[in-house]
């Protein structure tokens, strides 16, 4: 993948972007530990979201940028970025000002529990 000039070389070298130069953003409430969302960024966006304070993500579906809450005002403030031991997923820490989910949720992961069978207590 290309790199971005501005993206600092040391951090571009511990990712690994998909075949469309993505890597997955699950978004996080910092301080309760809640799971917000997930979004996608390229090494554009995740530099923004490094220098700006704002967590900016790339639209698969639009294929532009877009910044989490420039026309809605729900906001996500950057708290930490951080990725996982391969490199393919970012955990991005936030504090999420209104609601996270483009329906008016809090959350996106609020349509309801699948019913997976629970497995047993640890020993």
């Amino acid at each position: 993948m290309a790199r971005v000039p501005d993206l600092d070389p040391s951090i571009a070298d511990r990712l690994s972007f998909d075949d469309r130069g993505l890597v997955a953003a699950i978004v996080q409430q910092h301080d309760t530990g809640e799971v917000l969302m997930l979004g996608w960024m390229d090494a554009e966006a995740l530099r923004r979201t490094l220098t700006e304070g704002r967590v900016t993500f790339w639209s698969r579906s639009r294929e532009e940028y877009w910044r989490k809450g420039d026309t809605s005002g729900h906001a996500q403030l950057v708290r930490s970025v951080a990725a996982d031991c391969d490199g393919d997923a970012l955990l991005v820490r936030v504090h999420q000002v209104g609601a996270a989910c483009h329906t008016g949720d809090r959350t996106c992961f609020d349509a309801g529990d699948l019913g997976a069978t629970v497995g047993p207590e640890a020993p």
